[in-house]
């Protein structure tokens, strides 16, 4: 009995301790000062998922994979911003980067938080211009044999500006080992 009480005693602290973190770094983010340069900065969301992460931007750690706490160095970068209230809730973080050429990486998890879709996109990012990364599963009706019909649907992650589609990567399905990279796709003139 006295074991019991101890371990829900140190999971109780364990509990308080992450609670804690997570409502300091909420309040750091959300005194962030604006200031006349981060207010040319470019915006950049992602969507489509139940969670998606930014995991980091050029060198700098936003959210760990392991943890999912969000990197010290971020928030005093002042490269986080918070839709919201809350950490709690998914996607509520998103980034405030300067005009200029950036690799992020973003983890998105469309089937469950143990599996992650990883995409490293480079980037030149416009002054005061939203941009939304979104993932979906592209799908098409498939013709062919039976083996290329049962694959998956390739899953896409467009890259939005504003409201408008400037670049999409896929990752299809490859039947012989299951595994993919995503690749960048040439889009219609139309979109």
């Amino acid at each position: 009995m006295t074991k019991s009480v101890y371990k829900i005693g140190i999971f109780s602290l364990v509990v308080s301790v992450l609670t804690g973190c997570q409502v300091w770094d909420t309040a750091r983010i959300k005194n962030v000062k604006e200031t006349e340069s981060t207010q040319q900065n470019a915006l950049v969301f992602c969507t489509g998922t139940e969670t998606c992460e930014f995991e980091r931007l050029d060198l700098i750690k936003i959210v760990d994979e392991n943890r999912h706490q969000i990197g010290h160095e971020a928030i005093e970068q002042g490269v986080v911003r918070l839709k919201g209230t809350s950490l709690n809730k998914p996607n509520t973080l998103y980034l405030s980067v300067s005009p200029q050429q950036h690799e992020i990486v973003i983890r998105f998890y469309p089937i469950s938080k143990e599996r992650a879709e990883k995409l490293f996109v480079i980037h030149k990012f416009e002054a005061k211009r939203n941009y939304t990364f979104k993932m979906y599963r592209n799908r098409g009706v498939g013709t062919g044999s039976l083996l290329n019909v049962s694959a998956p649907e390739p899953l896409c992650v467009d890259l939005i500006e504003g409201q408008k589609t400037i670049r999409r990567f896929c990752k299809p399905y490859n039947v012989l080992n299951g595994l993919g990279e995503f690749v960048e796709m040439k889009l219609n003139k139309r979109q």
